[in-house]
């Protein structure tokens, strides 16, 4: 990631005939948010001087104090490749602060970056994420609306001309690219018009502003290819839905804390314990990592996502699965979670309960290398193995007791999210739906 001083960006601005400047942060849904500046307000931009009502934003404050400041991070300079050649845009991701320059406690960002810093304190140096964001893409009709037709019949890892959505996706990675995306993979995924691209990992907060860029970029461009690209958890029944597996991993002084070349599996017993962790707030940090009602049509057995607390060097059915590779690349993934999750809130949870299981030396249950799926429920009962929330209300009740969790997110963040949240499924919970139109209209 590029290193940039104040000077710097007032002269990439100006070789880049960039006009406008998109000052952008994230509330606590994961929505981005933007403050969209002319050139000419750049220099005060760059002293944190731009202020921005916070009472019309998600979660964030009261209109009594509704004062916010926008704290850019230089090194999130961008410039967006398709803008206008008139004059081009660019953004820098923000940080928000108080009035009296404080961090805000309900920034998802300072959030991340405080539970870090808890990380630092014990002795770790990097927390790096390398996510896998899936999503569909759905063809417009005339008026520019998203339909539910699929562009292609494709599958997995398939070819043109079964996969239509190669060209859209070839776009998005040439733009990622350009942008300064390190582009690992881009593929066809299992269910027709699902697609993923995965790019190389990165430090936390780096990663979670990529994958916000990157949601961005998807959308922008499959609109110029007459596409729509949903990261809805499972916009289509019957086939699989859409995750973001997050691989993840800690290092110390430049090294892998994970991997341990004479230990069981290779691994270390931080890598054990920080898996154990997962493991016991797995049901607890859900209703983060999958925060929408339709999450949990996604986490149901049959379509590949996880849906019991297991993990396995092994299989894929497990929540955590641990990768072959190992040195340097030794690392946990958690598969759980979805692509609507806010990605700063979703690695506060995940860290604060890996770093839960290595503080309290936490031992995992044995790996499960069978396949979850076939097992009955008493087999599940024998291993051990329980079972996510099958609803967001459930998982708002197990976030709601468990304090490692309500700690990871802050009394202010927490506080808003569950409001949020519980709004949300109380409006699912009270609408009729059409398939209960079908199902009761006749027969009642």
């Amino acid at each position: 990631m590029a290193k940039y001083t104040k000077a710097d960006i007032q002269r990439l601005a100006q070789e880049e005939n960039v006009k406008f400047i998109r000052l952008q942060f994230t509330d606590i849904l994961g929505t981005i948010k933007n403050v969209e500046i002319p050139i000419s307000q750049l220099e005060k931009a760059l002293d944190n001087k731009m202020m921005f009502d916070g009472s019309s934003i998600e979660g964030f404050v009261r209109i009594e104090e509704s004062d916010m400041r926008l704290h850019p991070d230089l090194d999130t300079w961008v410039v967006f490749p398709w803008t206008a050649e008139k004059g081009k845009v660019a953004r820098l991701i923000c940080d928000i602060y108080t009035p009296d320059d404080k961090p805000f406690a309900g920034d998802p960002r300072n959030n991340l970056k405080r539970l870090l810093a808890e990380m630092k304190e014990l002795g770790f140096t990097n927390f790096n994420l390398g996510p896998e964001p899936e999503f569909f893409l759905f063809k417009l009709d005339q008026k520019g609306e998203p339909t539910l037709e699929l562009n292609d019949q494709g599958g997995y890892f398939d070819l043109a001309p079964t996969d239509l959505g190669e060209n859209c996706r070839r776009d998005i990675v040439l733009e990622l690219e350009e942008m300064g995306f390190e582009i690992e993979a881009s593929h066809h995924e299992v269910a027709p018009g699902q697609h993923e691209i995965d790019f190389k990992y990165a430090d936390a907060v780096t990663a979670c502003d990529q994958i916000q860029t990157f949601k961005l970029v998807v959308k922008t461009i499959a609109r110029k290819h007459g596409l729509h690209a949903t990261f809805m958890p499972k916009p289509l029944f019957g086939v699989n839905g859409s995750g973001m597996h997050c691989n993840l991993s800690l290092f110390k002084d430049g090294k892998n804390a994970f991997f341990e070349p004479t230990g069981d599996l290779e691994l270390s017993d931080t890598a054990r314990q920080f898996i154990a962790g997962i493991l016991k707030h797995a049901p607890s940090f859900t209703a983060v990592t999958n925060p929408t009602v339709n999450s949990y049509k996604r986490l149901v057995p049959g379509y590949e996502a996880p849906c019991y607390v297991a993990w396995s060097a092994q299989n894929r059915s497990p929540l955590i699965r641990i990768p072959a590779s190992r040195g340097m690349s030794t690392r946990v993934e958690v598969r759980s979670v979805d692509p609507a999750a806010n990605p700063y809130l979703a690695l506060a949870v995940l860290l604060k309960a890996g770093l839960d299981g290595i503080k309290n030396n936490l031992t995992p249950p044995a790996a499960v290398d069978r396949n979850i799926y076939v097992m009955s429920k008493e087999e599940r009962i024998e291993e051990g193995i329980i079972d996510l929330p099958a609803t967001l209300a459930q998982a708002l009740d197990q976030l709601k007791t468990n304090e490692t969790m309500v700690a990871a997110l802050g009394e202010h963040i927490f506080e808003h999210f569950v409001e949020a949240k519980e709004i949300e499924w109380d409006m699912f919970r009270t609408v009729v739906h059409p398939w209960e139109r079908e199902q009761y209209m006749s027969m009642y």
